[in-house]
């Protein structure tokens, strides 16, 4: 494939009938000829000379092994000379901005194989908006940079599924693998109907058969979650907020004090009648339901319920109680692994103050809006000065790994998790 002929593609891959010069102009892309896929990411609207930097690198990253040869590349950083092909065989990725309601949203963010390399979106500002990154040739750079000179000390984290995807745990709305695309067998009225409350207190079946796949105690915490133990070890970390049911933070030895469950956990449970409320253990619950048992409380015969937080039920009061002051505080927010769709969770990005300097990392971009002050404006337009939102395209653990490394905390992240799986063998042993 030729180059025009690679343009014309990407052309009717972003779903546009365009010149080839007109596609050019669209995009800050280089594209990988192979034979049948274009490998493309698509520049900031109206930003031609955005780019996406490429933080790659030839050696291990973080204790991972070296990107496969044939991982499909990513736009703007060509391909290493004498890459492999991406194998025809190899499942596709697509992704989009989620801002839903804007007219200029991202054009697709389109690879095959797995996952492109780690990449660091650089937009171009606009005339006159200064950054809080100016200082620095990568945005991860400076937020390590701040965190190394004192000037990040409060740290909140805020987490979604994609932390915990690579310990095996499904995320929910991923296309063919997550959750809610894998419930058919339930003959569910719509997939969120295996959280709710209402629907529960009618077939609880469906909940107790999924929540023994997912309980705690199967799964060894990712790299993520040693990273926000590691913050909470440099006396860095004010809060981690997450939107997983899965404990994994407590797994990983986070003091609790230092987590809010919002969407609740599988920690604790109780009885769900009305009068009765009686509670009951971690424990408790995973004989009952290991042995496909529904668990009835020994009182009221009602069901009992992980304190989860269900579709029609509140959030956990400790969320609320905390929220407030905390993004007062706050001088850092990590956003890792979340699609940022579920309220109140989402909005809460917009607590922490005007000049605080906020991370995404996910293999989206989420949360925009063009709304001032509401959700995250990477690329400087809607809001005014300073630019503070940075962007990591990519796999969370990968992420934290480059990000500890910036921080001279490598071989501390490395040692944490190694020395979690080998205490676990150790009692495995026993």
């Amino acid at each position: 494939m030729n180059e025009n002929e690679a343009i014309a593609g990407l052309a009717q891959l972003l779903g546009e009938s365009l010149t080839l010069d007109e596609t050019r102009a669209i995009t800050s892309v280089s594209i990988e000829t192979t034979t049948t896929e274009i490998h493309v990411i698509p520049a900031a609207p109206n930003q031609d000379d955005a780019e996406v930097k490429d933080i790659s690198r030839d050696n291990k990253v973080g204790g991972c092994d070296d990107l496969d040869a044939d991982t499909a590349a990513a736009a703007v950083v060509p391909p290493s000379p004498g890459s492999d092909d991406v194998s025809d065989s190899e499942e596709s990725y697509a992704g989009s901005s989620s801002s839903s309601n804007s007219d200029d949203d991202l054009a697709r963010v389109a690879w095959s194989g797995t996952p492109p390399p780690l990449q660091v979106y650089v937009p171009l500002l606009p005339a006159g908006v200064t950054s809080l990154f100016a200082a620095s040739d990568s945005s991860l750079e400076a937020i390590a940079d701040m965190v190394v000179a004192g000037k990040a000390k409060h740290v909140i984290v805020m987490a979604g599924a994609g932390i915990s995807t690579d310990a095996g745990i499904p995320d929910f709305r991923s296309p063919g693998t997550g959750l809610y695309d894998n419930l058919q067998q339930f003959n569910l009225p719509h997939p969120e109907a295996i959280f709710s409350i209402d629907y529960f207190r009618r077939n609880p079946k469906p909940f107790y058969v999924l929540a023994k796949e997912l309980y705690p105690g199967q799964y060894v915490p990712t790299q993520s979650h040693f990273f926000v133990k590691l913050l909470a070890q440099k006396g860095l970390l004010l809060r981690h907020y997450t939107q997983n049911i899965d404990c994994l933070e407590r797994a990983a030895g986070i003091d609790p004090e230092l987590i809010v469950e919002a969407h609740g956990s599988f920690h604790t449970a109780h009885c769900i009648g009305r009068k009765c409320r009686q509670e009951y253990s971690q424990a408790w619950v995973k004989e009952h339901i290991f042995r496909d048992a529904i668990p009835r409380c020994d009182s009221c015969d009602s069901l009992v319920k992980p304190d989860i937080t269900f579709f029609g039920e509140g959030l956990p009061s400790r969320f609320f109680e905390l929220l407030s002051e905390d993004f007062a505080k706050c001088d850092l927010l990590i956003v890792m692994g979340t699609s940022l769709l579920v309220q109140p969770f989402a909005s809460i990005i917009d607590q922490v103050g005007p000049h605080v300097p906020r991370l995404l990392i996910n293999r989206m971009r989420v949360g925009e809006s063009k709304a001032p002050g509401v959700g995250f404006d990477f690329d400087g337009r809607y809001r005014k000065s300073p630019h503070r939102d940075a962007f990591v395209a990519g796999d969370s653990d990968e992420a934290c790994a480059l990000l500890a490394d910036h921080l001279g905390w490598l071989d501390e992240l490395v040692e944490l998790r190694n020395s979690h799986i080998r205490n676990q063998e150790l009692g495995l042993a026993k």
